[in-house]
């Protein structure tokens, strides 16, 4: 059943190989469910919740500092909107495509639904690039891809938000745009400024809460995130806030990365270690290499771009959370990290590990959580910004961490409830699929054939 549900998405998506990947992890965990619920599939559930409900592409055109045109491609998949209005990021990469962005959405319909707020799923974003790029090209970009943006989005349909490439900045920009072009001032985006509509607490969320999920995993076990050496990837956003809550919880970090290489600092990536890593990143732009200049004690290693593992995982530690990017720990890099000791993993990035790594962690009795699940903290904060906007109030710092930890809190127990019911005792992907799916198809179900 399995395989042939897959062959005909398989057919109707050739050359998106994030997709199907995303896509094959998700089926092949609810076929229990359709066997308990067979009205499912004579509804054609699967089949209906892989296809977008709307797939937006278009032209954004833009002069550059010298007065040259500039054409890149803007995209919004709004997947499903079974139990809210679409909610997702905006990703400007040079790596954006169909594929790429149908995957994010697809996981972000569960990642959702697992919220308990209610959101439905999308992302979208720009092959734009804004390494190199001026403030006033950055600026101008933003202005032109909301320009084609604005007419498909509002606070009641298409709430987007940041990602890769899209921080602060780039928000401040496109809501400026929309609310001249539509004159009117309204929550349209999530990871607005503190003084504008934002939410305290949404720039910390998604890292935060992957360690508020990882305390929940290990408290199942009687153990907590103190004294564990933990290895970071990345070092952005996410990975910045996830380090500074392992610090806050007694934990040392002891890596981080970015495209150009990694850092190993066995004496741990401590407060004022951190407040450089961010100010080298956000403000100034720079490389991961230069944190070395600055602590010598620490060791870089560069990129290589041909090897077969990701070097990063063949380091010591007790819990690893790979906050960078997709499929950046493979079969081999799993295999490294259960030899190494590891025995938490948590999804900060989404998708950062393969089917096949994914099948090692499990098989070998990691706790391992999916992204969709113990990421989930930055669209929770994101529905609670949303809420703050509607009742045209805000709450205090307090207030949001309290209600962040308790939805992960949420989320994890979950994730262990369904996958018991199901049969799959522990197992958090299994949880984290099946729950979020059975929440959305329960809703389209009642809503008719649309």
């Amino acid at each position: 059943m399995a395989s042939d549900i897959l062959s005909l998405i398989q057919q109707r998506n050739p050359n998106e190989p994030e997709f199907l990947q995303a896509v094959e992890e998700v089926v092949t965990s609810v076929l229990p469910v359709l066997d308990r619920h067979p009205e499912y599939r004579s509804l054609k559930i699967l089949e209906r919740i892989v296809e977008p409900e709307r797939l937006i592409s278009f032209r954004v055109t833009w002069l550059d500092d010298q007065g040259e045109v500039q054409v890149n491609r803007g995209y919004r998949i709004q997947m499903n909107s079974a139990i809210g209005p679409y909610k997702g990021g905006l990703r400007f990469h040079p790596s954006v495509n169909v594929s790429v962005l149908k995957f994010l959405a697809f996981e972000q319909i569960f990642k959702n639904a697992l919220t308990g707020i209610p959101m439905g799923g999308g992302k979208g974003g720009s092959d734009f690039d804004p390494k190199g790029k001026s403030e006033n090209e950055i600026m101008k970009f933003c202005q032109a891809f909301m320009g084609e943006l604005a007419r498909h989005i509002h606070h009641r349909l298409d709430v987007p938000a940041g990602d890769i490439g899209v921080g602060g900045r780039e928000i401040g920009y496109l809501f400026g745009a929309y609310k001249k072009i539509k004159n009117e001032f309204t929550g349209v985006l999530s990871g607005k400024g503190i003084g504008w509509g934002g939410s305290l607490i949404r720039t910390e969320a998604t890292g935060y809460g992957l360690i508020y999920f990882a305390e929940n995993m290990l408290h199942t076990r009687g153990d907590t995130i103190k004294g564990k050496t933990c290895l970071v990837s990345g070092s952005g956003n996410v990975a910045q806030f996830a380090i500074e809550k392992i610090n806050k919880m007694g934990g040392k970090v002891i890596t981080a990365s970015d495209s150009s290489g990694y850092i190993v600092d066995e004496e741990g990536i401590v407060k004022e270690k951190l407040e450089f890593l961010k100010d080298l990143k956000n403000n100034r732009r720079g490389r991961i290499r230069e944190y070395v200049d600055q602590y010598p004690s620490a060791v870089f290693h560069p990129a290589d771009e041909g090897a077969d593992h990701n070097p990063i995982w063949n380091i010591k530690g007790h819990c690893a959370f790979p906050c960078a990017t997709q499929n950046e720990v493979n079969e081999k890099d799993a295999m490294n990290l259960v030899k190494n000791g590891v025995k938490v993993v948590g999804e900060g990035a989404n998708m950062p590990v393969t089917i096949e790594g994914i099948n090692v962690l499990i098989d070998n009795g990691v706790m391992y959580s999916p992204g969709k699940a113990s990421n989930a903290g930055g669209v929770a904060t994101s529905g609670l910004e949303m809420t703050q906007n509607y009742m045209g109030t805000s709450w205090t710092r307090e207030e949001v961490d309290n209600k962040l930890q308790g939805i992960m809190r949420n989320i994890h127990d979950t994730c262990l409830a369904v996958a018991n019911e199901y049969g799959k005792p522990g197992n958090y992907l299994a949880g984290a699929n099946i729950a979020g799916f059975l929440k959305v198809a329960n809703a389209m179900k009642a809503q008719g054939v649309i």
